[in-house]
């Protein structure tokens, strides 16, 4: 379901003299964006301030947003003629997301256009507006015909150097860590999203990209030139296939430049780069289930080879309640007692529904099978038939490490394929999300994150879990469902240190349209029956989200509605001190008590503590999570 309208506002007023700054604000009158010229007139290089308005105190959250973009053929970023400015508009937009962390979407926004020309009297449009919860802007060239190259975006941030941040150093597979830093001594690219704190803690920001489509690249940030200055990088030569610039025909307009602003629960919660993207191309979509998922590879780097294991966590999914049960790589090799036809049909007759990986085969030198399958338009078309035949419900597909124009044509492929097969899709080895989950509701989820596979590679994410999953409710899953593969009680091949408590959480406070429980089948059939009925019943998809308190690296407290039910999952990564946390139920509907499950950490990491009480929105408790400890709540209505 949608609902666009866009109508003029005609008690806005635009100055039209740039000797005195065009501003847009946001429609609750706490965020706005003004444009400005370095010379003070009406041509030279333009830029955008972003202000945020705190109990009415301004902050000057972006002082400066240089813009401009650069083709073979011309350059449109110096010596630019204002030509006017158009009447504001409002946006308005309501729309059904079957997933993610909210289920019905309101968002409404002040627009303007900014009409340019540069030396040549060739045209720019540049498109701004200023959100509730964030301002975003793109380029458009409104000419008719033409095609030409994208020599290079000049769009950069300067981020004051008293901002604290949080950045990954960029990597194609989107899987490192986040640094934490005070200024701006660090220069190199830097992967999306990129998260920012004022000095004076007035104001958080996300900057992010959106509705990046086939007529561009994905892009990354980089402070390489000049350090206080983000500048957006299109993909480099050796960054995986295809050319690095990409080819565009007019008319044209760019992904959308994303800045989610506000407070950190504004970040969190916000669901802009969604917002902004195009609607869904579908129009039936009740084939498409969002679940959660039983997974051997965490336990079993090779498990899929093995009949016998394949079935062992069909069972377990059965037993749990779960919808799905994945295969992933290797299944063309199964043996053991049987064949992959075996196997799909031991899953179908339990009830569970299958899932198979996929190998990109974009990249020679990766060559985990099955490979070839999905390369071309007429590979996927014979494998999407064989699949609608054996009752496979979804493709995970792996290994794309790239970000050009020609790798976001094959991801786009692929999701128009599936489409017409219904089968539901999700993709490892990829690029964060940009909004496709709304265009394309059978997207499921991506990875580019690095989760509980890692304990499988190295001994690093042992000892930097407990802080690494405190920033990603902050970053990553901000932007879009994460495939973290979470809930182990076990260990891997390298140990992890956070508590049972802590691992129980991340079902809630990580949002994956399909979440995959990674843990081998004793890790949750050896749990005590609260944990163990908790995680049977857990969604992966909400109706609403709020973060209730927490700290970047710190310590989250998320809550998650599913109907009338409340999820409330906590994890702290304090490694020297346990954490009491003040636990208030005030986002609960009034006029009506609850009864509370709380999950606690017990005297012990691997210890659980479970309380039952009745709760109303006047209630307060103070919950302790040990050392990298957590908790997890279910609130139900008494009727």
């Amino acid at each position: 379901m949608k609902l666009k309208f866009i109508t003029t506002l005609c008690f806005f007023t635009v100055m039209l003299s740039f000797a005195q700054k065009t501003t847009v604000v946001s429609p609750n009158k706490k965020n706005s964006v003004s444009v400005f010229n370095d010379q003070n007139k009406d041509t030279g290089n333009w830029y955008l301030q972003v202000t945020y308005f705190n109990a009415d105190n301004p902050s000057e959250v972006i002082q400066k947003i240089d813009l401009g973009i650069s083709r073979n053929d011309q350059d449109f970023s110096k010596d630019l003629k204002f030509l006017k400015a158009s009447k504001p508009l409002s946006v308005k937009d309501q729309y059904t997301s079957l997933h993610g962390k909210r289920s019905q979407r309101t968002n409404s926004a002040n627009e303007i256009v900014l009409y340019f020309e540069n030396p040549s009297k060739a045209k720019l449009n540049v498109i701004v507006r200023a959100y509730n919860d964030g301002i975003t802007f793109r380029y458009e060239f409104p000419e008719k015909n033409g095609t030409f190259t994208i020599k290079d975006e000049l769009t950069a941030y300067k981020v004051a150097d008293s901002t604290k941040r949080w950045l990954e150093k960029f990597d194609l597979s989107n899987e490192g860590l986040y640094d934490t830093m005070n200024d701006a001594s660090m220069q190199q690219d830097w992967c999306y999203p990129a998260l920012f704190n004022t000095k004076d803690n007035s104001c958080w920001y996300l900057i992010h990209e959106a509705d990046v489509d086939r007529s561009y690249t994905a892009t990354k940030l980089s402070n390489t030139i000049t350090n206080s200055e983000y500048k957006v990088t299109l993909p480099g030569k050796d960054e995986g296939v295809g050319e690095p610039l990409p080819i565009i025909n007019l008319p044209w307009k760019s992904p959308w430049r994303v800045i989610i602003m506000g407070s950190l629960a504004d970040i969190v919660e916000s669901t802009l780069v969604d917002d902004v993207s195009s609607p869904s191309v579908l129009t039936d979509t009740d084939w498409i289930q969002p679940g959660v998922a039983s997974w051997n590879y965490w336990s079993n780097n090779h498990g899929t080879k093995d009949y016998k294991i394949v079935t062992e966590f069909a069972d377990l999914a059965a037993e749990m309640g779960w919808k799905y049960t994945l295969l992933d790589w290797e299944w063309d090799q199964m043996a053991n007692g049987g064949n992959l036809e075996d196997a799909v049909n031991y899953i179908h007759s339990i009830g569970v529904k299958p899932l198979m990986w996929y190998n990109s085969s974009m990249f020679k030198w990766i060559t985990s099978t099955p490979v070839d399958r999905m390369k071309t338009h007429e590979n996927r078309v014979e494998e999407f038939t064989k699949l609608n035949k054996l009752g496979v419900y979804g493709v995970k597909i792996d290994f794309f490490l790239s970000e050009k124009q020609e790798m976001i044509k094959y991801y786009l492929d692929i999701l128009d394929d599936a489409a017409k097969f219904k089968i539901m899709v999700y993709f490892h080895g990829c690029i964060v999300p940009r909004g496709w989950q709304r265009t394309y509701p059978h997207l499921m989820t991506y990875e580019a994150v690095r989760g509980a596979e890692w304990y499988n590679n190295g001994p690093e994410l042992t000892t930097t879990a407990p802080e690494h999953n405190n920033v990603l409710p902050f970053t990553r899953n901000v932007i879009g469902s994460m495939d973290y593969t979470p809930v182990t009680f076990t260990n891997s091949q390298f140990a992890h240190i956070t508590s049972y408590g802590h691992e129980l959480a991340l079902s809630v406070v990580f949002e994956s349209a399909m979440q995959h429980m990674a843990d081998r089948p004793e890790g949750y059939q050896n749990l005590p029956d609260a944990p163990k009925t908790f995680l049977k019943h857990v969604p992966s998809t909400w109706d609403d989200t709020k973060l209730l308190d927490g700290y970047p690296g710190k310590f989250t407290v998320m809550a998650r509605r599913k109907g009338l039910d409340w999820y409330i999952g906590a994890i702290n990564s304090d490694g020297r001190r346990e954490k009491n946390q003040n636990l208030k139920f005030d986002f609960l509907p009034e006029g009506k008590s609850y009864k509370l499950t709380l999950i606690s950490d017990g005297e012990h990491d691997k210890a659980f503590l479970t309380k039952y009480m009745v709760i109303d929105t006047s209630t307060t408790i103070d919950v302790k999570m040990l050392r990298r400890g957590g908790f997890v709540a279910y609130i139900h209505p008494i009727e």
